[in-house]
């Protein structure tokens, strides 16, 4: 009735899904510094207010991606730990810091501490989301992903 994968295509399936995970965390952050290379309204210029506000929000998503993308990327390859989700916190933030070092150095970009705060506060507020949905053992759609990466270890 039910067709069965080979034990061969399950391992290739798992090694490949462990390949992307671990791959997509370092591409993010070439995608990262390729657009932070780029002048301020290189790619996002809008006519409109808020422009400003939607630029400087994109802080906090674009580092929260970040801190997602690397939990990811080590709970393909160990168990997933609070030690873990702290590791993948503090290199995100310090790729944020990275970051604003390198615009520093690239022409009409500035750094500034204020940038590496809201990126922080993107890290963190993910950071929180997964403290209190995967480690207080909350179902929920984060959860199934991480335990089924577990499982999968």
């Amino acid at each position: 009735m039910f067709h069965q994968q080979p034990e061969g295509a399950r391992v290739m399936k798992k090694s490949f899904s462990k390949w992307m995970l671990t791959l997509a965390p370092i591409l993010y952050m070439i995608l990262i510094w390729i657009l932070s290379s780029m002048p301020a309204d290189a790619i996002i210029n809008t006519p409109f207010s808020f422009d400003r506000l939607m630029k400087e929000s994109l802080h906090l998503i674009e580092f929260g991606i970040l801190y997602w993308l690397i939990a990811l990327a080590l709970a393909a390859h160990q168990s997933w730990t609070v030690k873990a989700s702290i590791l993948a916190a503090v290199v995100s933030i310090l790729y944020g810091a990275t970051d604003e070092i390198h615009q520093f150095f690239v022409p009409y970009r500035s750094a500034t501490v204020i940038d590496l705060v809201k990126d922080a506060i993107g890290v963190l507020v993910s950071f929180y989301i997964m403290k209190i949905t995967y480690f207080a053992k909350r179902p929920s759609f984060i959860t199934s992903i991480f335990q089924k990466l577990n499982d999968a270890e």
